[in-house]
């Protein structure tokens, strides 16, 4: 099983693949975009995420907003633009906050943005700092989902809100002959997917009530299918690149494979894509 820090090395040693293959410089999302009508373009389906994402936690002006698992900082530079809220970003990767930290103070937003190298499972910050907790395809990561759950309940005010997006396992365990699930959790640094009903569980187990669970799968179709056209553009340059640099790190090595197995994992109906409103 991965541990948190064969997370960060993942993110650490594969950012530069992100940059290149998904938007990363300009778009500073990591997630999957969501196609809702309207949205005609990859960088647009990436803000429309966050934008489904606040709509549904509700989130208002003056709130206090910890963004756990902030990548680069995507979705807290899109709330500080469209809200006057205080967030505070965490992420186990030095070179994710790095680059965050940068890119705000370009934007001049590091008054109203903060980014730490920490384990969202384990903070120092007091109970009932915050009124929303944020965790866009971050929760995936955790070798015990019940570990930043518990934390993020102790985090919260009361009546405080966690939003999530995330990959579940769909539900009635489809056959999966071909491990791809296991083969896309090993390329992606993944401890282990869960259904969205054990993952309902665990919040209710941890005090949680869940008001929304709703299903986007068949709106980031297009998002899995941009990663997989990636893989197989990616293979060659990435074998070549193996074959003269034998020290390349071991996540980037393969990494180009993540993108064909998480795509015909979804088109073989092995996992789902969710938003869970929780309320504490």
């Amino acid at each position: 099983m991965f541990t948190q820090k064969d997370v960060a090395e993942y993110y650490n040693t594969t950012q530069n693949h992100y940059e290149r293959w998904w938007d990363l410089n300009d778009g500073l999302s990591l997630h999957y975009g969501i196609w809702t009508d309207g949205i005609s373009n990859f960088r647009d389906s990436l803000a429309n995420t966050n934008r489904i994402l606040m709509e549904i936690a509700g989130i208002q002006d003056s709130e206090k907003i910890l963004d756990a698992g902030c990548g680069v900082g995507g979705s807290a530079v899109f709330l500080s633009r469209c809200k006057n809220v205080l967030v505070t970003g965490i992420s186990l990767s030095e070179r994710q906050v790095t680059f965050a930290k940068r890119r705000v103070r370009e934007m001049m937003l590091d008054k109203k943005i903060a980014f730490h190298v920490m384990d969202y499972g384990k903070t120092p910050f007091i109970p009932g700092s915050f009124d929303v907790v944020w965790a866009c395809e971050s929760l995936s990561s955790a070798p015990d989902k019940s570990e930043p759950i518990r934390e993020f309940h102790r985090l919260l005010k009361d009546g405080g809100r966690l939003i999530l997006s995330d990959f579940f396992l769909s539900p009635g365990s489809p056959e999966d002959k071909n491990d791809l699930i296991g083969k896309w959790e090993r390329t992606w640094s993944i401890p282990g997917f869960e259904t969205a009903g054990s993952f309902i569980s665990i919040l209710t187990g941890a005090g949680f009530k869940v008001k929304e669970q709703l299903d986007y799968t068949d709106k980031i179709y297009k998002s899995s299918r941009r990663m997989y056209r990636s893989a197989l553009m990616g293979a060659v340059p990435s074998e070549i690149y193996n074959l003269f640099h034998p020290g390349v790190s071991r996540f980037a090595k393969k990494h180009y494979l993540c993108g064909y197995y998480q795509y015909k994992a979804l088109m073989a109906g092995l996992w789902r894509y969710n938003v869970i409103l929780a309320v504490k």
